[in-house]
């Protein structure tokens, strides 16, 4: 969900979403690439300065997957402060 959400704040570029997920390259590519399949995220390709770049967005669906996501992780430190009583 690392990827996801660095996506969502706006990060757009492959190698900078590797930094922010803390991964290596082939993890990443692999994700983002599943991802694209899954439609979560789009891949676009920007020509800058005559190199072609990859750039990437969440879709709804991805954004509707990560409230999810984040919903069930405030669930579960919900759970953990009563589980400390």
């Amino acid at each position: 969900m690392i990827i996801l959400e660095a996506i969502s704040n706006g990060v757009e570029k492959p190698t900078r979403i590797m930094y922010a997920a803390n991964m290596s390259w082939a993890p990443v590519q692999r994700i983002l690439s599943r991802m694209v399949e899954q439609g979560l995220i789009l891949e676009s390709i920007k020509t800058e300065n005559r190199q072609s770049r990859k750039r990437y967005q969440i879709t709804g669906k991805g954004e509707k997957i990560l409230e999810y996501f984040n919903g069930a992780k405030e669930l579960l430190s919900i759970g953990e402060i009563f589980a400390k009583d």
